[in-house]
């Protein structure tokens, strides 16, 4: 499976003037086809989202993911810091 690392982007200022980090949710799915085909997906979350939300608030998103993605089995997932390829 390809591996992608994350780089990490600046934080983000809010308007409180709290700092805050993008998060991201990783999805690593596989064909279901060919299951030795496997790759990870980013799906870039909202500022307001921390880590510990992110893992609360990530169900949503892999229900929307599959749809769009009827090939692919989710075989894991993880929440991480968004890089720049995510803004």
């Amino acid at each position: 499976m390809p591996a992608r690392i994350s780089l990490g982007v600046p934080d983000c200022r809010l308007n409180r003037g709290e700092e805050r980090t993008l998060i991201a949710i990783v999805i690593s799915a596989c064909l279901i086809g060919n299951p030795n085909v496997c790759k990870d997906y980013r799906v870039p979350l909202a500022v307001e989202v921390d880590p510990d939300r992110c893992m609360f608030q990530a169900q949503p998103h892999f229900a929307r993911w599959a749809e769009q993605h009827p090939n692919w089995q989710i075989k894991r997932w993880r929440c991480t810091t968004a890089d720049d390829q995510d803004l």
